[in-house]
C-alpha cells in the first residue's frame, strides 16, 4: 500500500455483496469464504511525499477476515 489511513473512516456505504461483486471467485480463493461486501468510505491518507489529502476509499471485507484490498479512488480536496 503506498498510503497510510489517518483517523478513522466515515461516511461508509455499502456498494455490493455477494453474487453482485465482480472479483468474488477470485476473494473466496484468496481469502476465504465469508458474507463478502464492498464498501467505500472517506478518509484523510497520509502519502509517501508527506502530504495528507482527504481522499475516497474502496475496499473489500467479510465477516471473521476483516478488510482487504483498500484503493485510493480519488482525492477529495
Amino acid at each position: 500500500m503506498s498510503f497510510e489511513i489517518v483517523g478513522e473512516i466515515r461516511e461508509i456505504e455499502l456498494i455490493a455483496t455477494g453474487s453482485s461483486i465482480r472479483d468474488l471467485t477470485r476473494l473466496r480463493k484468496q481469502y476465504g469464504r465469508g458474507r463478502w461486501r464492498k464498501l467505500k468510505g472517506i478518509a484523510y491518507v497520509s502519502l509517501p511525499s508527506g502530504r495528507v489529502r482527504l481522499t475516497e476509499l474502496h475496499w473489500y471485507e467479510a465477516h471473521g477476515v476483516g478488510r482487504k484490498e483498500i484503493k485510493r479512488k480519488r482525492y477529495l480536496d
